[in-house]
């Protein structure tokens, strides 16, 4: 019980530390943006929700000892938070395009894993798969404009 509860807030742990390693690396406001990019604000409000749904969806599909199951949410953890040093510290906006591209893969592949385990949070994950297409659609627009 103490890994899942652990695994379950890792979402939030894990965004929160990001958040503050690349707070001073931020040039969102900078870039040269395509049509419909939201304000800085949306940001941190939706990472907040969709990494508290995360958690909630692994807490209800997940038993004690799913090792694979855990390593296809931590690899999709990982993708997810690393992407963000590669846009906005190393500032490689087409590798983190690529980059996300990979995160969508495994995201898709984690939301699969959830279908046979867990309906209600296989939905809870569905604003999450839309928010990744939503990024990539600003990532590419920002690799193709900057």
């Amino acid at each position: 019980m103490k890994k899942r509860i652990f695994y379950s807030i890792l979402p939030i742990l894990g965004g929160t530390l990001i958040g503050l390693i690349i707070g001073g690396y931020m040039n969102y406001e900078t870039l040269i943006k395509p049509p419909f990019a939201p304000p800085p604000i949306l940001f941190p409000i939706a990472w907040t929700i969709l990494y508290i749904l995360m958690g909630i969806s692994y807490f209800l599909a997940t038993k004690e000892e799913e090792k694979e199951f855990d390593r296809l949410y931590l690899l999709q953890l990982f993708l997810n938070l690393f992407w963000p040093i590669i846009f906005f510290v190393l500032k490689m906006y087409w590798a983190a395009f690529l980059w996300l591209l990979l995160l969508l893969y495994t995201v898709v592949l984690w939301w699969k894993e959830l279908k046979q385990k867990n309906k209600i949070s296989t939905y809870l994950q569905i604003p999450y798969l839309l928010w990744l297409c939503f990024a990539a659609y600003l990532n590419l627009g920002i690799s193709i404009l900057n």
